[in-house]
């Protein structure tokens, strides 16, 4: 008998158990249906702004003339002029070397000058007699009153003493150069400011004694900082991208949002290899005329591939790519803006690789979670999943895409656009569009947690017009 209560009373738990499971199924999906029908298009409006496409690298300044300033000559190093800071101009004194043997060397080439120009005086005394004496031995020879002998030496003695003179003309000469060398080596004892520039480095200390036999010792070193060069590291990966002539500006650490601008000049072809790291170095200047810059500050640099400054935008997420590019924009190239507002055509479009929306997605974005019905970026039907594809296909050629326009009594509207330079926020619109437009850019999710602002968005945290969550499906 208490088997029979017992298996009624299981029984009766097991329907029980099934009535709460049944119960909080329906309320569940009651629930998700409800919230699904609260869902929200996220609204962004068409405005005018700014994109740029760039490779970030690290780079460090360097002057971009200078020059080691090092002793020609042998000695104790005996005074400095000028201190690391100073400005130095042209022919300035910098520093002196104790010139005691060079002085020396100068005082015994004037002597010995002197002494063979002494001897010059009597062997032209010497060559006149000879000439005399040759002379008459030829009018004696002439009238046969003189032996051949006599005659033949006084020959003889003429030659000796020409040659005589003119070996000692040429000594003089050999001398005169010694003493000329002498002397330039008692001028280097001093040492004086080749170019104007900036004394940025000093080497040697006062009562230093310099060996310059085998090498000359640098002194000091003097920059031009007027212009400074970035040596900018370029990353295996990225020197496929970086062109000569293309666009750079770079921050400092100290600088704060302060950019400086400048024009890639030059890639050397040898990299630096450190750990297996393949890093190229690229060469640009800048202007530092306010002396803000100095010798081996850090550089954050970034090569401008794109850019389109004081342009219509929209955020990616509005944008459905379609494969078609447009032919006559394409041709020719579209024209992008680098940061200086210099036009550079077919320079626009995204690096190669990116994914467009890849960066600042708004708060509450739950990735993979479809679209509603007829679509976020369009009407039903509008082809899919080919975003990234088609975005980082062809930088600069402008391309096909179609937006979902919502007018102001709440209609939508398939357009069709032209899309230029692209972000991975926003993207430029060349034609379809006019400012203030709203178009559909993704989803508002309304019970979906808020995110923290992420860098890289719109101003706000997400994209224009939104608040909640976002739900896309790119």
């Amino acid at each position: 008998m208490q088997t029979v209560v017992r298996r009624k009373s299981f029984k009766k738990v097991i329907i029980a158990a099934a009535v709460v499971v049944a119960a909080a199924g329906a309320w569940y999906f009651t629930r998700s249906d409800e919230q699904q029908a609260s869902d929200q298009p996220l609204l962004a409006r068409a405005e005018i702004g700014s994109i740029e496409n760039t490779i970030a690298s690290s780079g460090t300044l360097k002057p971009s003339h200078f020059i080691d300033v090092g002793a020609q000559v042998s000695g104790m190093l005996q005074k400095l002029h000028v201190e690391v800071g100073d400005v130095a101009t042209e022919g300035m004194l910098l520093a002196e070397i104790d010139a005691r043997v060079q002085e020396g060397k100068v005082q015994a080439s004037r002597a010995s000058i002197a002494a063979q120009e002494a001897q010059l005086e009597a062997r032209i005394a010497a060559l006149d007699l000879a000439k005399a004496n040759a002379a008459r031995q030829e009018r004696l020879d002439a009238a046969d009153a003189t032996s051949k002998l006599e005659f033949d030496t006084s020959i003889n003695n003429l030659a000796s003493a020409q040659a005589g003179l003119e070996q000692l003309q040429k000594q003089i000469e050999q001398s005169k150069a010694t003493l000329l060398s002498d002397e330039t080596q008692l001028e280097f004892a001093k040492i004086f400011a080749p170019a104007t520039g900036t004394v940025v480095t000093v080497e040697m200390d006062e009562g230093r004694t310099l060996n310059a036999n085998q090498m000359a010792p640098n002194i000091l070193r003097i920059a031009d900082l007027s212009t400074m060069t970035v040596e900018a590291e370029i990353s295996e990966a990225d020197i496929g991208t970086v062109k000569v002539g293309m666009p750079v500006y770079f921050t400092t650490l100290g600088g704060g949002d302060r950019r400086w601008y400048g024009t890639l000049r030059q890639i050397l072809p040898t990299p630096t290899v450190t750990n297996n790291v393949v890093l190229y170095t690229g060469l640009f200047d800048v202007e530092n005329s306010d002396n803000a810059l100095f010798s081996e500050m850090t550089a954050q640099v970034y090569f401008i591939t794109s850019a389109a400054q004081n342009v219509l935008t929209v955020p990616v997420g509005a944008l459905t790519y379609t494969e078609q590019a447009v032919p006559a924009l394409a041709a020719a190239g579209a024209a992008t803006v680098n940061a200086e507002g210099a036009s550079a055509p077919g320079a626009g479009g995204p690096p190669p690789g990116f994914v467009p929306g890849a960066g600042g997605p708004p708060p509450g974005f739950v990735p993979g979670q479809g679209r509603p019905p007829g679509g976020f970026g369009g009407g039903a039907g509008r082809p899919g999943g080919r975003r990234a594809a088609l975005a980082a296909a062809e930088p600069g050629v402008p391309r096909n895409a179609t937006v979902t326009v919502v007018k102001d009594d709440g209609t939508r509207e398939d357009r069709n656009v032209t899309v230029g330079v692209t972000s991975r926020v926003a993207a430029e619109v060349l034609s379809g569009l006019t400012v203030g437009e709203q178009v559909v850019a993704g989803i508002l999710q309304a019970n979906a947690p808020a995110a923290p602002a992420q860098q890289g968005g719109f101003p706000g945290g997400g994209f224009p017009g939104g608040g909640g969550g976002f739900r896309g499906g790119f």
